[in-house]
């Protein structure tokens, strides 16, 4: 009876305790997990924002692993969209080094499309691939196709990035739209960011491939997208793209039209590529219709623009010069001490051989002294007895 007793107290002392701390813990994962999505979604308007975010949720010692690895995601996506793709390939495999702890392959199969994403950016084509052939049968042979339509289709969608460089924009567009068909039916708005991306990727194609009417369309398709979800940069983009098929296609009033509503969106975002695109496009077209005063400005701030730009290149390379050289100096510094050590050990163990050598040359030698020394003596004994 007693032991009855105590086993109900036990227990409700335990649902009790439940009670109390499991929602607290629960409402501050909420939190957390409404705080990376919120960021992850400003990510192309607010880099440094979610990179802060995404440092500080990854070094919190409250943090569970999984926090902490979503954390260096953020970081991570938020270099990628600074296009700092060394910076973001760094935090991509600290997340990689932390997933050994866990036991989780959806998360495994997100790691796998991010680096193959960072390699692509980086144009080491062979290292993506074999990541995303890697993260793709993970994902085919994943039990719930739901929870990995997302990934899959951004698995196709950087294949499409990858073959548009490497073989042909035929190909490129197959895979785009096995992307946008895996998105097809989920909802949110990154799954709408990825779009606008996909649809603009297509229209690039297309403009390439000479057919300006599905190149329109994709880019129509991308803006408006790009618009419902508010991210201004995407829409920036598209705009551009689309103005560029009416550049194309000597609509150049029209192509000025779209390019100065890119650049009202522009300002407020901050992207140097982005603005360099569209000072070049806006002096291009004044240009094309004798604006020379117009043609003039635009094209002085494409110069500046584009000086930015390689002044931006230029300083990301020195740092990152600079950084490996501090950490190349550091494992001299370390290796140095080792090194001497180990040339003064080698030369210390040399003079003992050769010592030891000497030593037993000459004791070798004596030996010899004396056995020539005896077979001497027994031979002239020899010739006594005869």
């Amino acid at each position: 009876m007693r032991c009855k007793l105590l086993n109900t107290i036990l227990f409700f002392i335990i649902v009790a305790n439940f009670c109390f701390i499991s929602p607290t813990y629960a409402q501050g994962q909420a939190k957390l997990d409404s705080l990376i999505r919120a960021s992850t979604l400003k990510i192309y308007e607010n880099p440094d924002k979610a990179i802060a975010i995404g440092k500080s949720i990854a070094a919190d010692p409250k943090n569970d692993t999984k926090t902490k690895i979503r954390g260096l995601m953020l970081v991570s996506d938020g270099y990628s969209s600074k296009r700092d793709y060394q910076k973001s390939l760094k935090y991509v495999l600290k997340a990689n080094q932390l997933l050994s702890q866990l036991n989780d392959d959806l998360l495994k199969i997100r790691i796998l499309y991010k680096l193959a994403a960072q390699y692509q950016q980086l144009k080491i084509y062979d290292k993506a691939i074999a990541f995303l052939d890697e993260s793709e049968a993970l994902s085919l042979a994943y039990p719930v196709r739901d929870s990995v339509q997302f990934l899959l289709g951004n698995n196709y969608v950087i294949r499409g990035f990858i073959y548009k460089e490497q073989l042909n924009c035929d190909i490129a567009i197959n895979f785009f739209e096995k992307g946008i068909k895996e998105y097809a039916g989920i909802e949110g708005s990154l799954i709408n960011a990825n779009l606008s991306i996909t649809h603009y990727n297509i229209g690039n194609c297309y403009i390439l491939m000479a057919n300006n009417e599905a190149a329109k369309n994709s880019f129509t398709k991308s803006i408006a997208i790009a618009n419902q979800i508010n991210a201004k940069s995407l829409e920036g983009f598209s705009l551009k793209g689309l103005a560029e098929v009416y550049t194309l296609e000597g609509k150049y009033n029209e192509a000025i039209k779209v390019l100065e509503e890119a650049l009202v969106l522009s300002k407020s975002v901050g992207d140097l590529i982005l603005n360099q695109g569209i000072y070049k496009g806006l002096s291009e077209n004044y240009l094309a219709i004798n604006e020379w005063e117009k043609y003039r400005i635009y094209h002085l701030d494409f110069l500046k623009t584009q000086l930015e730009v390689k002044e931006s290149e230029r300083k990301s390379i020195s740092d990152s010069l600079d950084k490996t050289m501090a950490v190349q100096n550091a494992k001299l510094q370390e290796v140095i001490p080792n090194y001497n050590y180990g040339i003064l050990t080698s030369i210390l163990i040399t003079i003992t051989v050769v010592i030891i050598f000497i030593f037993y040359y000459k004791k070798t030698q004596k030996s010899n002294l004396k056995l020539q020394d005896l077979i001497d003596d027994l031979q002239k004994t020899k010739r006594n007895l005869i």
